[in-house]
């Protein structure tokens, strides 16, 4: 998963009474885009996004909120080569890797904060958010920062894990393709190489089950959504039905 990301300003730190998650995202992002692309559902993802992106003349201001290791910024940075962008992720690891993968581009800028405490100014054209809300904290008050940072009718295109992660069905579906694709050997030395993974996702669904990451199904996320000042123009369920995919329109406050 893309997941997703974050760190120094405790994005993932729930509200009073709730435990700080569990997930070392530093770890995660060491191994995160190795396994990335040998998925299938991540890649479908990606190329959707990109068909996404090609029917908009080229959006000004973009902003990449909880990036991760920058594989949507990347798409952005080579289908929009004139857009300023802005890359928010917390996590230093997350960060690290997304810069030294967009060095080449300088059209992008960088900032290492949650989306509670970043810089942005509210001048965004597009706000994209992938598998990063459901780990912040006080999702409705993140919904609203990210309606305040967009111009009114602005887009923003969200991805959002709502359902809890099923480490053992990922296990199957992924060890499988990789058997067809590499046979039995290349399968186990790639998930081998990205073992980690697996054991963060453990750690997320843990989070996940104690309620320190939010749950939701797809009303649900189409609710705070509107209440935050949105209108959806799109909504579909993806991520072998894991996740929610919304394209949502800035209404005026």
């Amino acid at each position: 998963m893309s997941a997703h990301s974050v760190e120094n300003n405790n994005i993932f730190s729930k509200g009073e009474g709730r435990r700080a998650a569990q997930t070392d995202w530093q770890a995660y992002a060491a191994a995160y885009d190795l396994l990335s692309a040998h998925n299938p559902e991540y890649q479908s993802l990606l190329t959707g996004f990109e068909g996404f992106l090609s029917q908009l003349n080229g959006p000004p201001v973009i902003y990449d909120i909880g990036g991760g290791t920058g594989n949507y910024s990347q798409i952005i940075a080579r289908c929009c080569p004139n857009s300023q962008i802005r890359f928010i992720e917390p996590d230093s690891g997350m960060l690290g890797v997304a810069q030294r993968k967009l060095s080449d581009h300088d059209n992008i800028i960088f900032e290492n904060a949650g989306l509670e405490s970043a810089g942005a100014p509210g001048d965004a054209d597009l706000i994209v958010s992938i598998h990063s809300l459901y780990a912040m904290p006080d999702q409705e008050d993140r919904l609203a920062d990210m309606r305040r940072m967009l111009r009114p009718g602005g887009l923003l295109y969200l991805v959002d894990l709502g359902r809890e992660m099923n480490v053992s069905d990922w296990r199957r579906y992924l060890f499988g393709h990789l058997r067809r694709e590499h046979g039995l050997l290349g399968a186990c030395r790639i998930f081998w190489q990205g073992r980690e993974i697996a054991k963060q996702n453990a750690n997320i669904r843990s989070s996940q089950e104690d309620g320190t990451y939010w749950t939701h199904s797809g009303d649900e996320l189409a609710t705070a959504v509107r209440d935050a000042g949105f209108e959806i123009l799109r909504q579909e369920v993806v991520y072998r039905g894991y996740s929610d995919l919304l394209v949502c329109r800035a209404i005026d406050l």
